[in-house]
């Protein structure tokens, strides 16, 4: 009884340094500096902004200039407008579904692995039913079935996220179950919600926030991809991958896709740098395995 509380300080001493030695790692530094500049970008995208996004006033696919730096499209609209309106669509979808994405499979993974029974096996076959297609087709599959839109879009991508944090946070739980302070937890009466609640889930949390910034980048690729396919966000609504999809309509018009993709590209690279340096510092045997492996 007296060893539970010993655990906890010697934690947090530990987890200390590692969090603080976060930005001592340049690219963790360069991934936060490029995700907070595109967070304010989107936050404050009408005082950017130059002009309306919809608002077709210029000359059609005008060359970046001192009035367009991002040039104008096909049907007179500032690029740089709408590349920063874009944002106001990719970056909180993408931040909404992998919040939808790590409550709904970190909910389920908690309850295969600590109450097993039944839940265990129905919860893993459902995950490895999902892992059998792979990602972007199975999106395809939803969002096609349910409608083109931009709603039905990230509901797809939840239903191909989500098992991912299932598999994880199971074998988590498979391990932490099995402790001594869980175990002495039940001894003193906790009833097992109780203990599931206060014992098992806050010892997950490293390693599921270092797999949800990791899948933030996967988010923001999966929208684009659907837009690109025409199943995501519908015209005339500015999203990064539609504006990508038209850019390859005009590759005479360089700079109609070339500039929304690097907007793609900054942000899923700096998700990437952020998931990595946290996986570093908090879960140095690297959640990438478990989102593959995991005990079935």
């Amino acid at each position: 009884m007296s060893s539970a509380p010993m655990l906890v300080p010697e934690e947090v001493a530990i987890r200390r340094p590692r969090v603080r030695g976060l930005l001592s790692q340049p690219l963790a530094v360069v991934g936060l500096v490029i995700a907070v500049g595109w967070l304010l970008i989107a936050i404050f995208a009408p005082l950017i902004a130059p002009y309306d996004p919809l608002a077709q006033d210029f000359p059609l696919t005008q060359a970046p200039s001192r009035e367009h730096l991002f040039g104008t499209d096909e049907l007179g609209r500032d690029v740089l407008s709408r590349v920063i309106y874009g944002s106001r669509l990719s970056l909180p979808l993408a931040l909404l579904l992998v919040a939808l994405a790590t409550a709904l499979g970190s909910l389920l993974g908690a309850m295969a692995g600590y109450f097993r029974s039944w839940v265990d096996p129905v919860v893993m076959r459902t995950t490895d039913l999902v892992f059998a297609f792979p990602a972007i087709i199975l999106a395809m599959v939803v969002t096609a079935s349910l409608g083109p839109n931009i709603r039905n879009a990230v509901l797809a991508i939840v239903i191909v996220a989500w098992p991912s944090y299932a598999r994880v946070v199971r074998g988590l739980v498979l391990s932490i179950g099995d402790t001594e302070f869980v175990h002495a937890s039940r001894l003193l009466g906790s009833s097992s919600r109780r203990t599931l609640v206060h014992d098992v889930l806050p010892n997950l949390a490293g390693p599921v926030v270092v797999l949800a910034t990791l899948d933030l980048a996967n988010a923001i690729l999966l929208l684009a991809g659907l837009s690109f396919l025409g199943l995501g966000a519908q015209p005339p609504d500015p999203e990064w991958g539609s504006m990508v999809a038209v850019g390859t309509q005009y590759f005479q018009y360089w700079w109609m896709g070339t500039f929304p993709g690097l907007a793609i590209f900054t942000a899923v690279i700096a998700f990437n740098f952020l998931g990595d340096s946290l996986r570093d510092r908090l879960d140095p045997r690297g959640v990438s395995r478990g989102k593959h492996q995991g005990v079935a």
